[in-house]
């Protein structure tokens, strides 16, 4: 699923055996980013309301936004990084099944 052949960003070689799988690096993106999601979209909650800002709107904001920004690294992640390609998918899961 990775673009980066597409854009010929690929030599289609093999990772190194101890880099980092492409499911754990996609988990590790969405995590850090889903914090800075909330973060991000709670100060725009509270910027675009003022103070008729509530707990639970901020709070719908909050989760939105950590959804939203997690979801969408998550998946650039998955489209551009090199350890998504289809063959270094198969060798870490050849690896893995052994």
């Amino acid at each position: 699923m990775a673009l980066r052949r597409f854009f010929g960003f690929s030599d289609g070689e093999l990772m190194r055996s101890d880099a980092k799988p492409c499911s754990r690096l996609m988990r590790h993106t969405a995590g850090v980013f889903s914090v800075g999601g909330a973060l991000g979209f709670w100060i725009l909650c509270r910027l675009h309301y003022g103070p008729r800002v509530n707990v639970p709107r901020s709070l719908r904001w909050a989760g939105t936004g950590a959804l939203t920004v997690s979801a969408s690294t998550a998946l650039l992640v998955r489209l551009f990084s090199a350890e998504c390609e289809p063959q270094n998918i198969e060798a870490f899961d050849k690896k893995r099944k052994k």
